[in-house]
């Protein structure tokens, strides 16, 4: 049997190459990433050093792109996030964790660099990203997630295995209430993004990621809302706050938390690409 006849014609740069134009053309907002990405997943190597891939592992390639080109995130795809410096398990029924979300950890984990044995609460925690990173890059932490959807406590116990993090499943609202007062950093990634603004949300959000994890009235704040009062009641006085929001509510977002009476410090902060990303305040 030929080489010809055993391997698809073209080399795996232009097998790319034509991924890459048909991700482009159907508004995939990063073809080049993307396309490297799922290559990398189907042949076992390195987007930067991509192997031949076989026929079969060709027509997996294939049927992934037109599954990409139908605007299924690639993490459904691959199966996995990374985010900070873990890999997460991630699919349909949970929120896909975004890089911008790692900054807000970092904030955190940064204010909390020299309280011992820190208290930690992560609100609305989804696949457990949070929670993991903070209990991971805090071995002497006690880490508590908190997170409604039955789906995505599935993903987040996945995730969570042999972190240390503790797991419950319930509303944020009332939770945890052993920990009043007593918590030193509450950390937050709710849903925030306004009804109003369904147009506007990318695809891949709007069409795959769950609904408990994105809309929250008609503002976007509803469940802000809940997060401040739930900080209020947890945080030990001197304690930490940290929420994100839409780049819209940079005014907004912190009013919430000032409106309440029950912070200081309260600031709005921005990601790696300028735009105002969470809310951050200390507990009065």
């Amino acid at each position: 049997m030929t080489e010809n006849e055993t391997r698809p014609i073209g080399s795996v740069r232009e097998v790319v190459g034509a991924a890459v134009a048909r991700l482009r053309g159907a508004g995939v907002a990063s073809p080049e990433f993307d396309a490297g990405e799922l290559m990398a997943y189907v042949t076992g190597s390195s987007r930067l050093h991509l192997s031949e891939p076989s026929a079969e592992q060709r027509a997996q390639y294939e049927e992934l792109v037109a599954r990409r080109v139908r605007r299924e995130p690639l993490q459904h795809l691959t199966g996995t996030a990374a985010f900070r410096y873990r890999e997460l398990a991630v699919g349909p029924g949970v929120f896909v964790p975004r890089p911008e979300t790692e900054v807000m950890v970092g904030w955190v984990l940064e204010r909390i660099a020299g309280v011992p044995n820190p208290l930690v609460v992560d609100l609305c925690s989804g696949s457990g990203a949070i929670a993991g990173a903070v209990a991971t890059e805090r071995p002497d932490s006690t880490v508590h997630a908190v997170e409604l959807s039955a789906d995505a406590v599935a993903w987040a116990r996945r995730n969570l295995e042999g972190t240390g993090a503790i797991l419950h499943e319930g509303d944020i609202d009332g939770c945890l209430p052993e920990f009043d007062g007593q918590v030193d950093a509450v950390i937050s990634n709710p849903p925030y993004i306004p009804l109003t603004a369904w147009e506007s949300v990318a695809t891949e959000v709007r069409d795959h990621d769950p609904a408990l994890a994105l809309w929250s009235g008609d503002d976007g704040l509803d469940e802000i809302k809940v997060v401040a009062a739930t900080a209020g009641r947890l945080l030990k006085p001197g304690g930490w706050f940290a929420c994100e929001h839409a780049d819209v509510q940079g005014e907004s977002a912190p009013a919430v938390f000032t409106a309440t009476g029950q912070f200081t410090e309260v600031r709005d902060q921005l990601d790696l690409s300028g735009r105002h990303r969470f809310t951050t305040g200390r507990r009065v």
